[in-house]
């Protein structure tokens, strides 16, 4: 496989290594915001190449040619999809056999803490769900015109074995914020890498996909179950008038629970972290 990977943070990482672990033989390419140059990861050698809202190294075009599976991991910047902008007449390449694109749950909005799945109204509240949405019609049309193996992954939440609430809670960066049923999903990034490495062979055009875990749950019971790990006292509680973050802010308008029926049951995959209590139970013995 030639794999291009557009954005190389922890979902495609997480993905790649997958794919080395399976014993899969594949040729990588990345883009990234630093200069080209050839780098190692889990001892594969790649080539990653510069790539901004500026431009991108033309030495990329040869490796765009040769690929056959291509991941999307580059958050829309102003509203504006970078690879669709620099790269759209490219994809008309046959021999794309896989195209993904990774978006996030945040374009369904504020459900009022009621279950979402693919079919459901998407409404976004915040600046990065507006964006999402308007972007993963652009992939859309896109993949219309040209026919393509595409399929769009929305993701609910990421946390992993590095970014976690346990981490957030021992430096004392965790707050609880006080508002009541508030829901919202989440996934280990080693469930998103497995699900995308099961779709490489069960694939079908167009289709969209929740990726979130089984439990939709408030921060808070989250939190106080990190707490409860940890031995650690309950942080301070604030107001939502007390964020400062504009992102958080964002989060806590929303509400809703992500279902993920038609994830498990498309790529027919059993959750290594069904819910956050595994995923922070493995991280809290194996990490902390």
């Amino acid at each position: 496989m030639n794999i291009i990977c557009f954005g190389f943070g922890q979902v495609a990482k997480n993905f790649i290594k997958k794919l080395k672990d399976q014993g899969t033989a594949f040729k990588l390419t990345t883009t990234s915001r630093e200069e080209s140059k050839t780098k190692e990861f889990e001892n594969i050698n790649y080539e990653s190449f510069q790539f901004t809202k500026e431009g991108f190294d033309k030495n990329f075009l040869k490796r765009f040619e040769e690929a056959d599976h291509i991941l999307l991991s580059i958050a829309p910047i102003h509203g504006v999809d970078i690879v669709i902008k620099n790269f759209k007449d490219n994809f008309k390449s046959n021999k794309l056999k896989w195209i993904t694109y990774l978006s996030a749950t945040s374009v369904y909005g504020n459900h009022n803490g009621e279950w979402v799945d693919e079919n459901s109204e998407t409404k976004p509240t915040s600046p990065n769900g507006v964006e999402r949405l308007k972007v993963e019609k652009e992939w859309m049309q896109l993949a219309t015109k040209f026919d393509l193996p595409f399929q769009i992954f929305r993701l609910s939440g990421i946390y992993s074995n590095q970014f976690n609430i346990l981490k957030r809670l021992k430096s004392g960066e965790a707050k609880i914020i006080n508002k009541k049923n508030h829901f919202f999903s989440r996934i280990h990034v080693e469930d998103i890498a497995n699900i995308l490495s099961s779709s490489l062979n069960n694939f079908k055009k167009k289709e969209i996909y929740n990726i979130s875990d089984n439990l939709p749950a408030s921060a808070e019971e989250v939190a106080m179950y990190g707490v409860k790990l940890l031995g650690i006292d309950k942080p301070k509680t604030i107001e939502i008038n007390e964020i400062e973050s504009e992102m958080l802010k964002n989060f806590y308008k929303d509400s809703k629970k992500v279902d993920n029926k038609k994830m498990k049951e498309f790529f027919n995959h059993k959750l290594k972290y069904p819910t956050y209590v595994e995923g922070l139970n493995y991280i809290f013995n194996n990490t902390i």
